[in-house]
């Protein structure tokens, strides 16, 4: 099975940005899109060159913000927006779909660094968050995938040190993900590249980050400790523009 992911900021720009080119030339089963910034209404006849695909929306209800939005050649057997917490679902970051043998879940985490409040925001959707993965792994195995918002060891940020306590790499943030890996998951990438350095998902547009290579791996696949055999590879699509995130690529024997 093959899942794209891909923060797109803002999925009509992407779309005019060559994405159903790319759609047609990586040929995933899923593809999972966070920040689509967009209702489904909105992008009617943009979809017109991708066929065969099926479409789950997950909008938030401010316009032009967050978003999430699957798009299924390999359907699952049922698919539902939301976590269960008003709060969170108004933003429109939650998309689960059920397998069968597993679940795979698309998450955009929030950003922490506009204000105190977004981080406390932050905080409780992760620990929200944290424990709906546990009850979900309890009942059959799981794939998380999305911007997670967190960049999570020194080797995945281009300057640790200068950074260190910035928003999406403070102590807390990182514990959390410490924590979510001492509860049955695993990061895929690390999983298969352990030492793989300069291995980034998002670049700043300011200063030429993405040119000089200035950035962070804050798009994960979390997969379960009861798939890992299952993993093939993962790979970050860092050639392929369009966003200041760029895809990611898991392949499982799913």
């Amino acid at each position: 099975m093959r899942i794209l992911n891909w923060n797109v900021n803002g999925i009509r720009a992407c779309v005019e940005k060559g994405l159903p080119k790319i759609l047609k030339n990586i040929k995933p089963d899923v593809f999972c899109v966070q920040e689509t910034k967009s209702f489904r209404e909105q992008c009617k006849e943009m979809w017109e060159p991708i066929t065969g695909m099926k479409e789950f929306w997950n909008s938030a209800s401010r316009p032009g913000y967050s978003g999430t939005a699957n798009f299924f050649y390999k359907n699952p057997n049922k698919v539902e927006a939301g976590c269960g917490v008003e709060d969170f679902d108004r933003e429109g970051r939650w998309i689960i779909s059920d397998y069968g043998s597993f679940y795979l879940i698309n998450s955009y985490f929030p950003n922490g660094a506009s204000s105190d409040d977004r981080h406390l925001f932050k905080m409780k959707y992760l620990d929200y968050v944290l424990s709906h993965l546990k009850k979900l792994n309890s009942k059959k195995p799981l794939v998380l995938t999305g911007d997670i918002n967190i960049a999570h060891r020194e080797i995945d940020i281009h300057d640790p040190l200068r950074l260190d306590g910035t928003s999406g790499f403070k102590p807390e943030e990182r514990a959390w993900m410490d924590e979510l890996l001492k509860s049955g998951f695993v990061d895929a990438y690390r999983y298969l590249n352990p030492e793989s350095k300069d291995q980034y998902t998002w670049w700043s547009y300011r200063a030429g980050a993405r040119q000089r290579n200035k950035g962070w791996r804050i798009d994960y696949f979390i997969v379960s400790e009861a798939l890992v055999e299952k993993i093939e590879s993962v790979e970050l699509l860092q050639d392929i523009k369009g966003s200041d995130h760029c895809p990611l690529l898991l392949e499982m024997d799913l």
